[in-house]
């Protein structure tokens, strides 16, 4: 006679205190399946979720199926005689867990059900399908910046080719082409942040936050800060590692805030210094006013002495000679 052996039974039971919700995505976890696979558990029928265990074996799988919110349970399966010609006669018994047939409406999800999904998911940069991490995320938009750059360098040396040449349909076509590629840069923008906002479980559509006033002045940092789920979601797997180039180009940005924080740092040096020049400059006409003030005072007063003496003598009577008297 062979040894006692357990499975684990569920019938869509929760423990206290456990939303149905939380339950499932925990079971789908600890399963690495999706969410809609689990579902086949909660219809309120006894279902197996594994056979052919040792009651040690049994009772670790319940404690792990605790921990997910759901009350499962042990229950003791029929033993079975084998005799010598069945051994012969029959091939060994398989290590995997044994599965009611998949046809019943009362199997369960097997426990591979999660293999069949990929590891990771395809990284698709021209549309909004997937799901892409925080580094990848600052990686594609620092090539989206370098492209953005090439171009409009690109169309401004055409502008001021034809703007001298004076051509008006050269213009024309010039402006439709940089419109357009402004359109096409945008969209593929947008593509990059709904599928950043699937990474972390977000609804793409809350990429609009961008259009409202404040908000949008700090929702990408929050997309560039809150991490991603590692597991599948509803957008799909995880993505794939990043690579090298990835943690390249996104080490790029330390790069570009650093020139950009020096740049604001010499051009506040470089007003404070011009103002202070101007200040020195203006203190120095004044003075200069001053002082030619202060020196013409002097002359003016020495002009005119010699006038009020010529006055003192008019004013004073002739002297009289006695002589002649």
């Amino acid at each position: 006679m062979s040894d006692n052996r357990f499975k684990i039974v569920f019938d869509g039971a929760l423990l206290p205190g456990v939303d149905i919700t939380s339950a499932k995505l925990n079971l789908a976890q600890l399963y690495k399946s999706e969410v809609e696979a689990i579902e086949r558990l909660f219809t309120g029928k006894t279902v197996a979720l594994k056979q052919g265990l040792s009651q040690t074996e049994a009772q670790t799988y319940l404690q792990a199926l605790t921990k997910t919110g759901i009350d499962a349970r042990i229950e003791a399966e029929p033993s079975i005689e084998l005799n010598l010609d069945d051994v012969q006669h029959h091939a060994p018994a398989s290590s995997q867990p044994i599965f009611a047939d998949p046809e019943s409406p009362y199997a369960p999800p097997r426990a591979t059900v999660g293999e069949n999904l990929p590891p990771f998911g395809t990284l698709k940069p021209f549309g909004v399908e997937g799901r892409i991490g925080r580094l990848r995320y600052l990686a594609w938009t620092m090539v989206l910046t370098l492209v953005m750059l090439g171009i409009g360098s690109v169309v401004a040396i055409f502008a001021i080719a034809l703007i001298s040449s004076d051509s008006t349909a050269g213009l024309i076509v010039g402006g439709l082409v940089a419109f357009f590629l402004c359109i096409a840069i945008a969209v593929v923008s947008i593509q990059i942040s709904v599928q950043r906002l699937h990474d972390i479980g977000w609804s793409g559509w809350l990429w609009l936050l961008n259009l409202v006033p404040f908000v949008g002045s700090f929702f990408p940092f929050v997309i560039m800060c809150v991490p991603g789920t590692n597991i599948a979601n509803r957008y799909g797997p995880p993505p794939p590692p990043n690579t090298t180039a990835v943690k390249v180009l996104s080490s790029l940005w330390v790069v570009v805030i650093a020139l950009g924080f020096i740049g604001l740092l010499a051009g506040g040096f470089s007003a404070i210094q011009q103002e202070y020049e101007n200040a020195a400059e203006t203190s120095y006409d004044s003075g200069s006013v001053t002082t030619d003030e202060v020196e013409v005072e002097p002359a003016a007063e020495a002009e005119a002495a010699p006038d009020s003496a010529d006055e003192e003598a008019e004013e004073a009577p002739a002297p009289v000679d006695s002589a002649k008297e």
